[in-house]
């Protein structure tokens, strides 16, 4: 379990390895990898029980599903740095034969991955199928599972947003990335999501509003937040609010850069703001 200053390392060199990942592919999705970065390593270096020798089964120890399959490039770094597959191979994001895929997939093994993601509003249905599996197996493991907010759009999430709290999933923490920005816009101008925190709470889950999403602190204590309300009956959903691109000036806070990779200048210019701290894998 790291503390907060290792956490806060570990994400400049996630951010640093989002940027020239999509860099060198000239593809991929840097603005929701960038604003979901202090989730992931709150996730994978200090809540979650899991074991990189990994187990697609995820007998006895806790999962993660990654419903918003196009933020692939900051789940990639994560996997690489806790130790899943060699960090070397983040140089192979998106080129032919590669296990990393723009949007994850199962067909390579790739270690870290349970399930193809990317075809928006799936990945909270499969997380409730895990979670239920391990009530029948007596594991007593969590399942944690990342959507977006532009996600919420789908119909098949509000249909998993009603059988689980009915069939008491409560061993299931889902945290939303609430960063307000889709691939066509502000997602007020694309399709209102409207008070999400109602919507959630009238379905029967346990809501938390986590409003500083980019706040290292204050994401570890939503998560322990919520580890600690599993178990009694409920499913739990964190309203994590986010800012799309944080930590690099010109990325912040537009969706512009949603999927849209950036040039050699670009590059050069978001890596002077980020610290390497790990080491940049090798291109």
């Amino acid at each position: 379990m790291s503390n907060t200053n290792e956490l806060k390392k570990i994400a400049s060199q996630v951010r640093r390895d989002i940027i020239r990942q999509t860099h060198l592919a000239a593809s991929g999705h840097p603005g929701g990898s960038l604003g979901c970065t202090e989730f992931f390593t709150a996730l994978y270096f200090n809540i979650m029980d899991h074991d990189p020798s990994f187990n697609m089964e995820g007998k006895g120890e806790d999962m993660f599903f990654l419903s918003n399959g196009h933020i692939s490039p900051v789940w990639y770094s994560i996997l690489a740095h806790s130790g899943y597959f060699p960090v070397e191979e983040l140089a192979t994001f998106r080129k032919i034969d590669s296990r990393l895929q723009g949007h994850p997939a199962t067909h390579e093994g790739l270690p870290g991955i349970r399930v193809a993601s990317g075809s928006l509003g799936q990945g909270l249905s499969v997380a409730i199928g895990a979670a239920l599996a391990k009530k029948l197996n007596g594991d007593n493991k969590l399942v944690y599972v990342l959507t977006g907010d532009g996600e919420l759009q789908e119909g098949q999430i509000w249909e998993a947003a009603l059988f689980a709290p009915h069939h008491k999933v409560d061993n299931l923490i889902v945290t939303v990335d609430w960063n307000g920005q889709q691939i066509d816009g502000p997602t007020s101008q694309v399709m209102s999501l409207g008070d999400l925190p109602a919507k959630f709470k009238a379905f029967g889950w346990e809501v938390m509003h986590l409003e500083k999403g980019n706040d290292m602190e204050a994401v570890v204590a939503a998560l322990n937040e919520a580890k600690a309300k599993t178990g009694k009956g409920k499913p739990i959903v964190i309203l994590m609010q986010t800012e799309m691109g944080y930590g690099v000036d010109f990325m912040q806070g537009t969706h512009k850069w949603h999927g849209k990779a950036p040039n050699e200048e670009q590059t050069k210019a978001a890596l002077s703001q980020l610290e390497e701290t790990l080491g940049d894998f090798p291109a």
